[in-house]
């Protein structure tokens, strides 16, 4: 398939996400994450490892697994420490920039002290955890950065159809605060409550981000209104962030791998689903390394693409000089 029909092909997956999510966001985020998700990192990860994880180094990618090891064991035993689990991932996301432009050693150890230094100072504001320990590695991985990455996409390509998708994104995203039908809102069952439980605070925290409701508790998110707003645009912004992945197998082409692979892959992913139908909670805390995993091998590609973006936009800045 050409760009174009790949990108009215997105702009449709966008649209169908978007009006499901409206109908059922709770049931809807809950199958793209345990049916999608774990074929998205499976997939996206072995892409990554056959371009060097966008990195300087040919081990770059060791360092950042195994700081996600360690984020999983502060995660979850013996007791959560919330600090430092930001940090964790703090760290990878600054370290991922001396990984994509250096390439000496003397000025990567100098500038992972100077990360840790810039860590450590942002412990010190209030709303750290929830824009690092929440925010980055969900809502900001699933929305802000899917849209940079076919923003830079569309950059190179100067295409309609790709301007059309990005600009179709935002404002499906921004119809579920401005179009609330409160009659869709439903009574969620406890299952759905339960399977749920791991992702609350992200919720939670939203609904205080945009000023929509003084909540009390976290069970609010399930019955009041800017609960099911919020829920919406969650829902959305990962069934798109996954289906985005798939519709454009054939410019990425992760598939093109050893069958071997290819094999291993699939019977993973059959199990990893295998384990959220068994038991959901116990899905998400079998699968929350691979998922952060590949979160934290996708940052050097995050400030890749941020790059790219500030290239295309000097690069057509001059054409119009021009």
């Amino acid at each position: 398939m050409n760009t174009d029909k790949i990108n009215y092909i997105n702009i449709g997956l966008m649209i169908v996400s978007c009006i499901v999510a409206y109908f059922i966001p709770f049931e809807l985020f809950l199958f793209s994450y345990g049916v999608l998700g774990p074929l998205h990192y499976l997939t996206e990860i072995g892409w990554l490892h056959k371009k060097n994880y966008f990195t300087k180094g040919k081990y770059d990618f060791v360092f950042l697994t195994v700081i996600c090891v360690a984020l999983f064991y502060y995660t979850f035993y013996p007791s959560k420490d919330r600090l430092l689990v930001a940090d964790l991932i703090a760290f990878s996301f600054f370290i991922s920039i001396v990984f994509v432009f250096i390439k000496d050693w003397l000025y990567r150890i100098l500038l992972t002290v100077l990360t840790i230094i810039v860590v450590s100072v942002l412990n010190n504001f209030d709303t750290y955890f929830v824009w690092i320990g929440i925010f980055l590695p969900t809502i900001i991985h699933v929305f802000i950065f899917t849209w940079l990455f076919m923003l830079y996409g569309v950059l190179k390509e100067k295409s309609f159809s790709g301007f059309l998708s990005i600009g179709i994104l935002i404002l499906c995203a921004a119809s579920f605060f401005f179009v609330q039908p409160s009659g869709l809102n439903y009574a969620v069952s406890s299952t759905v409550r339960s399977s749920y439980q791991m992702f609350n605070l992200l919720n939670f925290n939203l609904i205080h981000l945009f000023n929509m409701d003084s909540l009390h508790s976290v069970s609010e998110i399930f019955e009041k209104n800017s609960g099911f707003v919020i829920m919406r645009l969650v829902a959305f912004a990962y069934t798109y962030h996954y289906l985005n992945w798939f519709s454009k197998t054939s410019i990425i082409k992760w598939h093109q791998v050893p069958k071997k692979v290819l094999i291993s892959t699939l019977l993973l992913w059959v199990a990893s689903v295998g384990l959220y139908l068994y038991d959901y909670n116990i899905g998400v805390r079998a699968l929350f390394f691979l998922s952060f995993l590949h979160v934290f091998l996708e940052f050097p590609l995050n400030f890749v693409s941020f790059t790219g973006i500030g290239k295309e936009l000097v690069l057509l800045g001059k054409g119009k000089q021009n």
